[in-house]
């Protein structure tokens, strides 16, 4: 086997993975231990999944220590980077900067999002926007 791809998730990809069981989201999510893909991780990235996660409303039926569990155990599977802020500002958010700096750190293949618009800049740097519709269906997960 190659090497397995190494992907970024954004944070709007598990938001919407955790409303419904019923998308691409929830599917990727179901399989971040694939042995073709490598989550990759930063300390900015699990900040900002937990602010997102845990604000109060954004997912029904999950409190705080569910979403401890979920973010230990997506920690447990993943590559952590160090970034250092070296591209600013590279996105058409500068919030969003963090990402395509850890994309780049992980030899990341590709990032995977909802907001492809203001991450355009990854582009530069030989990595791949694909929604998780877009991304399992090239690995063959969906038709």
């Amino acid at each position: 086997m190659s090497r397995p791809y190494q992907i970024v998730i954004d944070t709007n990809v598990l938001v919407t993975a955790l409303r419904s069981r019923r998308g691409a989201s929830f599917k990727l999510l179901t399989r971040l231990d694939d042995a073709r893909w490598q989550v990759n991780l930063s300390t900015p990235l699990i900040l900002e999944y937990e602010d997102v996660l845990k604000r109060p409303g954004m997912i029904a039926g999950f409190d705080t220590a569910a979403i401890d569990k979920l973010l230990d155990g997506i920690c447990s599977i993943a590559n952590l980077h160090d970034i250092f802020y070296l591209w600013r500002p590279l996105a058409n958010d500068p919030g969003d900067d963090f990402l395509i700096e850890l994309a780049v750190r992980a030899q990341a293949d590709f990032i995977i999002t909802y907001n492809a618009r203001d991450l355009l800049a990854a582009s530069r740097f030989g990595i791949a926007l694909a929604t998780p519709a877009e991304f399992l269906r090239l690995m063959g997960e969906i038709p």
